[in-house]
């Protein structure tokens, strides 16, 4: 009952390739240890340029939680109506709240097919990432301590420095920048 509802509306399965900025987003729900518990990070990311457009972090796995990160993500990128909205079916995107909220900002849904990790391979990438690069490096003694860790990771050195192969070898905003220089001079 809960696959049904939540499907109702959604397409399947994976996507297309973005071919503009803020064209489509993903969306995974980890979590990370810390001494005082676990913190879930919810994050949003483009798939056109790999930058995490969105994310929210918090000692509980909400709709409050990925509807935060969400709201982030829409009111820093401003995406036009007809977003592929991607995630996997847990129950945090199936609220009503959070499809109310993609039905607001002119979203379209799209959720994994039951079991196929594969359909949200871009947020997996991101977030074996981040626990290679960053996570599973340090034993944080406060939720505050990872916050602060991670909201630099993902805005000074993932976002702006960190180079992928998926773009030439470029940061998410070297890619950006050179994608509107292009378009520019077209």
């Amino acid at each position: 009952m809960h696959n049904e509802r939540c499907m109702s509306g959604s397409e399947r399965g994976q996507r297309k390739p973005a071919t503009k900025p803020h064209g489509a987003s993903d969306l995974l729900l980890p979590y990370i240890p810390t001494e005082e518990g676990w913190l879930y990070l919810a994050a949003h990311k483009d798939l056109f340029s790999k930058e995490i457009v969105g994310y929210a972090m918090s000692d509980r796995m909400t709709k409050e939680l990925v509807s935060q990160s969400l709201c982030r993500a829409v009111s820093v990128k401003r995406p036009g109506k007809g977003v592929l909205h991607h995630s996997d079916r847990g129950s945090q995107y199936c609220s009503e709240h959070y499809r109310s909220l993609l039905e607001q900002f002119g979203m379209r849904a799209s959720m994994s097919d039951k079991g196929n990790c594969y359909d949200n391979s871009p947020m997996e990438s991101f977030w074996g990432v981040l626990k290679s690069e960053l996570v599973h490096h340090r034993r944080y003694k406060t939720r505050a301590e990872a916050i602060r860790e991670i909201t630099e990771y993902i805005e000074i050195f993932y976002n702006r420095q960190r180079r992928q192969q998926c773009l030439g070898f470029l940061s998410p905003a070297a890619f950006l920048r050179q994608f509107h220089i292009k378009g520019l001079a077209a």
